[in-house]
């Protein structure tokens, strides 16, 4: 029996470091994975498209696929872009969509991982304040969750951890820098709650100016490949299954 294809669907960008870090994100799912079928696709700006991706599988006889959001946080997209694209896919293939991303233990490990590449130590967390910087999000489901990992962060030992957002919210990275030097943090380092690079990461990286320490994005980190992976998988239990009926 033929597993579903993982199509993995990215927002896209102008900044040629996103799709970059996406295809190396995707190129990780497939070395841990190297018998499942992955294909990207993107909502906007870069090539393949989504509906490209979906036309191609549905002309080579694919019949099943998981369609998997790039996303770290169940907002707009998640809810409203990608299942309109997904009701447009050619009538032959039965689609379901993945959970996004976050939240994760793994994807709290990743960010653990950024932060001692950019230099700290896990003797530092007790003194270190961290501003768990994300792109930010009109839609308060999405808000609270980056608020609930920021508490949940904190519980394993920084000496604070406050939320930010680079867009949509407030506060923003150089505000949440400020108010925990305030607080009296020995140093104060910024981690940015995004996968890939670009406009939004570039805003946050200028409002860590203030920071002691900026990890890079979560990128193609194993943790975070091992969540796709886990969230495929989920996502495909059903469909297996339907499939044996």
């Amino acid at each position: 029996m033929r597993r579903p294809v993982l199509l993995v669907i990215a927002h896209g960008s102008r900044d040629a470091r996103h799709t970059a870090t996406v295809h190396a994100l995707v190129e990780r799912v497939r070395s841990l994975r190297p018998g499942l079928r992955v294909e990207t696709g993107f909502l906007d700006f870069n090539v393949p498209s989504v509906h490209g991706v979906l036309r191609s599988l549905a002309a080579e006889g694919v019949r099943d696929v998981v369609a998997l959001p790039l996303l770290l946080t169940r907002a707009f997209h998640a809810k409203a872009d990608i299942p309109a694209v997904l009701r447009d896919a050619p009538a032959r293939l039965r689609i379901r969509q993945a959970d996004v991303l976050g939240p994760s233990p793994l994807l709290l490990s990743a960010l653990e991982r950024r932060l001692s590449e950019a230099g700290l130590s896990p003797a530092d967390k007790s003194s270190t304040g961290v501003v768990l910087a994300s792109a930010g999000s009109s839609d308060p489901e999405a808000i609270a969750v980056i608020a609930d990992i920021a508490r949940e962060w904190w519980h394993t030992g920084w000496c604070a951890v406050r939320p930010a957002f680079a867009s949509a919210s407030l506060p923003r990275t150089e505000d949440a820098v400020r108010e925990l030097r305030a607080l009296g943090c020995e140093r104060v380092a910024v981690a940015p709650y995004v996968l890939a690079p670009g406009f939004l990461p570039d805003r946050i990286a200028r409002g860590a100016a203030g920071a002691d320490v900026l990890a890079e994005v979560l990128g193609p980190a194993p943790e975070v490949a091992r969540v796709v992976l886990e969230r495929y998988a989920a996502a495909c239990r059903p469909a297996v299954a339907a499939l044996g009926a």
